[in-house]
């Protein structure tokens, strides 16, 4: 079973016990240390294809924290020439290394 999720102002195409870094959400993750994302937008389940006007009715995917990391350093290096003004300037984004627990989707939707 795959499935497309937004999270973060990004959109991932997974499947089940794929692993890949998110933005760090909002939401913490609970307890049990999974998150539940309810803004899917298709899911495919062999033949079968779902696809929501916005969001897939009654779908969710559970995902499993795993750690947080950085992603690489951005640098931005400003300057004006002949002027004298070297500014170095980074970032580094905070993410969230997930795996994809399991998708659902209502039989009664099907």
């Amino acid at each position: 079973m795959k499935a497309i999720i937004q999270t973060g102002g990004k959109q991932y195409w997974v499947s089940e016990g794929e692993q890949f870094p998110i933005e760090l959400p909002r939401q913490r993750p609970t307890q049990e240390n999974t998150i539940k994302i309810e803004e899917v937008l298709y899911i495919e389940d062999g033949e079968k294809r779902h696809v929501g006007t916005s969001f897939v009715p009654g779908a969710s995917v559970e995902l499993e924290c795993i750690s947080e990391i950085k992603a690489p350093k951005v640098v931005a290096f400003k300057f004006r020439r002949r002027k004298g003004y070297h500014r170095t300037v980074g970032h580094r984004q905070k993410l969230l290394l997930v795996k994809v627990k399991k998708i659902h989707y209502p039989a009664e939707n099907q």
